[in-house]
């Protein structure tokens, strides 16, 4: 499945939540986390509850719900309705809930994964796990917590990254690259996807649209977005375009032909090709049939 786009959408707000599936984002994910004031969280877990066991919710996106850090488990009981009356908590969970995904923020163990997995399948819920490295110590642990065997996805967050070295952010980002680098290859080495950080400025689409093109050439699947005016550009810098899946398709032709024939490096319009090109074409190929509605 394609996840170019992430957009977050507040928890306490469910015409927000509602609406978020037009912006055409991969994934939408319900923020009980950030974007909710501490006296709000209640009211939140309602709002999400309601908007997840809806029957007329069912859209084409991918459906996450970010956790809070300190509280994970009291939002999944919310979710489920545990402990209401005529909420029969774990038992109905999974059928009646729409929820892809959790997010968990602030991670900095594979345990912190793992714990989190086991608090949704005793709760009889079986979403994709999103871990999300935002501090000095997630980055640097970054390989094991994507190597758990729950994580699906690992996300980079620069701001709470900056913020808890004390870095000051720049446009250029040089501050948080390495870091940036480091979390893109522990998701590659565990081959989970990776998402990158977000771009706050949402009025500024050339720079977004810059942001996102760096972020694919370091190796990203997939960008945060914290506006529904940031999915399109978004997932036009993460589609591959006309040009590049017809390459990609020659590449792969030439590559059976070859094959037939016994040979490992051959050529397609005058470029020699071998292992690493023709790795990069199945990517391209992958990632535009991963974008195609």
């Amino acid at each position: 499945m394609a996840r170019r786009s992430l957009l977050f959408s507040p928890g306490d707000r469910s015409e927000l939540m509602r609406k978020a599936p037009g912006a055409g984002a991969d994934v939408i994910c319900f923020d009980l986390e950030d974007a909710v004031a501490p006296d709000r969280k209640a009211e939140a877990r309602e709002s999400v509850r309601a908007v997840l066991a809806d029957p007329d919710f069912d859209p084409d996106a991918e459906v996450c719900v970010r956790l809070t850090a300190a509280t994970p488990a009291a939002d999944l009981d919310a979710l489920v309705g545990a402990g209401k009356e005529g909420g029969s908590g774990s038992d109905d969970a999974e059928g009646s809930l729409r929820l892809d995904a959790v997010m968990l923020p602030k991670v900095e163990s594979a345990a912190r994964v793992e714990e989190a997995a086991s608090l949704c399948a005793d709760r009889g819920l079986d979403p994709a796990v999103f871990a999300l490295v935002e501090t000095a110590s997630g980055v640097l642990s970054a390989e094991p917590i994507a190597a758990a065997p729950a994580t699906d996805a690992l996300v980079f967050g620069a701001e709470d990254l900056a913020a808890d070295v004390g870095a000051t952010r720049t446009d250029e980002g040089t501050e948080v690259l390495y870091a940036r680098e480091h979390v893109v290859l522990a998701a590659g080495a565990a081959d989970v996807d990776a998402i990158d950080t977000v771009y706050t400025d949402f009025s500024d689409a050339d720079g977004l649209r810059e942001e996102a093109e760096f972020a694919l050439t370091l190796g990203y699947d997939g960008k945060l977005a914290i506006h529904p005016a940031q999915v399109d550009p978004i997932n036009a810098a993460f589609t591959p375009d006309p040009e590049e899946v017809e390459w990609a398709e020659r590449v792969l032709d030439a590559r059976d032909a070859a094959d037939r024939e016994g040979r490992a490096v051959f050529r397609v319009d005058g470029e020699m090709i071998d292992a690493p090109l023709i790795a990069q074409a199945e990517r391209i190929v992958e990632r535009a049939a991963a974008g195609d509605p």
